[in-house]
Order: structure tokens, then sequence, then C-alpha cells
């Protein structure tokens, strides 16, 4: 029971990366709220399935690539639960193509959602973590991030751009005890994988070191280590779940 008493905040809550973090936090104690923006009915199958007596959650519809919808979910979470302890900046889309056939729209459609996102939730979230002078906040980036992929310019500049507003954001709350961290998930069995065939899944099983991809329980257990008090001396840094790709 690791979170035991916190209250936490999962943006992109229903499925795949996010709904394990769900999963995982409900179980380690914490109370949960948790987005998302048109599964309404999934939303409502998991706060029937999770809550429990001693922990609650709440799903909320929520656009992250709003502002003004951000703040108005922080300031209900906060009314409906007293405080949030952790956020979890985890919502986010891709929009696959090469450089030469991407739109404009494509592109800013990914660093809406994936980048300005982190920066809207961040924002109005700081300032009652910083009033409480304690918080940890967790940024869901990718090892394309890192090492980039062909067909995802977009998708790669919205999560380096998440791994330097990690390390900003660390430097400027870490006096407050606002820790900030980010985790850089590498292939990851979801609903994204699944449909692929089983030859494009041994090439890229061929590039992990570890052999296997890896289960949204496994990025679930960075992000219970980043949020809980056994990481209070870790901030600023990107943890990679990858398999050993990135070394």
């Amino acid at each position: 029971m690791l979170l035991e008493g916190k209250v936490v905040l999962v943006t992109g809550g229903t499925r795949g990366i996010g709904l394990s973090i769900v999963e995982t936090f409900v179980k380690n104690g914490a109370s949960v709220a948790f987005t998302y923006l048109n599964s309404a009915e999934k939303a409502q199958e998991i706060e029937t399935r999770l809550n429990t007596s001693s922990a609650k959650i709440k799903g909320y519809k929520s656009d992250a690539g709003s502002f003004a919808e951000s703040e108005q979910l922080i300031d209900a979470v906060v009314k409906d639960f007293g405080k949030i302890d952790v956020l979890i900046n985890n919502a986010g889309i891709t929009r696959d193509n090469l450089l030469l056939r991407m739109t404009e729209q494509q592109f800013d459609e990914v660093i809406q959602a994936n980048l300005k996102s982190i920066f809207n939730l961040t924002k109005h979230v700081s300032k009652h973590m910083l009033r409480a002078k304690q918080g940890s906040i967790i940024n869901l980036t990718s090892i394309v991030g890192i090492k980039g992929q062909a067909g995802q310019a977009n998708y790669a500049a919205s999560k380096a751009g998440i791994i330097g507003f990690t390390k900003s954001v660390a430097d400027e709350f870490g006096s407050r005890s606002i820790r900030c961290n980010a985790i850089s998930p590498g292939f990851i069995e979801t609903d994204m994988t699944h449909v692929l065939n089983e030859e494009t899944k041994q090439s890229i099983i061929k590039q992990i070191p570890l052999n296997r991809m890896g289960t949204g329980e496994e990025v679930a257990n960075a992000a219970l280590f980043l949020a809980s008090d056994l990481s209070k001396y870790v901030s600023g840094q990107v943890l990679s779940v990858c398999g050993g790709m990135c070394r």
C-alpha cells in the first residue's frame, strides 16, 4: 500500500498504459481521478470495478489539450477529493506520416495533445502543490523522444519536448519539495501493438535486448515508484522502461 492516503490524477486513464496505472495505484491504496475523452461507458465500468471502501475512484470527461478544460478539471478534482498529491500526464495521440507527407494539422494535433497538454495540467495543478509544499508530477514520454523514429517526426518532437519540460519543472519546483520525472516506455503491449501482424512484432522484438515487449503493468510499476515516497530524492530524471533498447 505504497500510496495509501494519496490522491492521484491520471490523464487518459481508460486504456493502455493509463488504465494499468489506474489499476496499480488503486491496488496500492491511492484514491484516483482519471480522465477520458470519448469512452464514457468504459469510464463508468472502471469506476464500478475499482471503487473500494478505502479508496475513491472517479472519471472526468476532459480534453487535456484545452487550457480552459484542464483548469476546470483540476478545480473539480480538488473539490471532490480535497487535494492532488500526484499528477500523471499520460494522455496522448499519434498521427504518423513521413515528413514529406505530413500535414500541418497532423503536426499541430500531436503537439497540442501530447506536449501542450502537459503544460496545461502542470500549470493548473502547480498552485495547489505549491501551497501544499509537496507533490509528484510524472510525465509519460517515449523512447521515440530519445532516439527518433522515421514517420513520427511530430510524435518524436512532442515526446522530446516533454523531457525538456520535465527537467525545467523539476528545477523550478524542487525548493518546494515538488518532484517532476518522466517515464520513457519502449514497445509496450497495448491495443496499438495488438493490431500488428506477427512478422512486424518479431521484427520489433529483435531490437529489444530482453527479447519481448513490455506490459502496461511494468510501466505502471515505474510510475508507482516515482509517485511513492520510495523516490523522495529522485527528480528531473527520465526512467526508460524499454527492455534495454535505450542505454
